[in-house]
């Protein structure tokens, strides 16, 4: 029973799955809903359909509220981006989007993963830490806002193996 209300609590079932090109629309949508610089849906069909690059859709029942994408390059990775739809964060979905997500990196050989994360974005810091990414570097200003802010990063590193 409580397993039913969670559920319809969340909208449905979550399921993580490869993205198609007839997502790249919903998947710019999500990006420049979480983001300052959103991708365009061109931006999305692009990735798609790259060998070199992972795509999942993290959906709800019918509906498309996230997504991850990462770049591999031989035995390593980096995400380049993880969103979720404002209206359903917090409710733990990320972990699974995330650890999902990093099975099929593993499954594809990628040994090492790398990311990027806006150094005052707790709640994005704290996935990474839970899924065992650790802080190896910093980089100044990297992230420029609408406003001209420009805001630093941390560049962060697990390892699969």
């Amino acid at each position: 029973m409580i397993s039913w209300l969670s559920a319809l609590w969340s909208g449905g079932t979550a399921t993580v799955e490869p993205a198609a090109q007839r997502d790249a629309a919903r998947l710019a949508q999500l990006h420049t809903a979480s983001f300052a610089r959103g991708w365009g849906e061109t931006e999305f069909e692009n990735m798609i359909s790259e060998r070199n690059t992972l795509v999942h859709r993290l959906k709800l029942g019918h509906r498309t509220v996230g997504f991850a994408v990462s770049r591999i390059g031989a035995d390593e990775a980096e995400i380049l981006s993880i969103a979720i739809d404002p209206a359903y964060r917090g409710r733990g979905l990320s972990r699974n989007l995330l650890m999902t997500h990093l099975g099929h990196l593993a499954g594809r050989g990628v040994r090492t993963i790398f990311l990027e994360v806006e150094e005052n974005n707790q709640p994005a810091r704290r996935l990474y830490e839970w899924a065992g990414f650790t802080v190896v570097g910093r980089r100044e200003r990297y992230y420029k806002q609408p406003t001209g802010e420009q805001l630093n990063a941390l560049l962060m590193r697990r390892d699969l193996s």
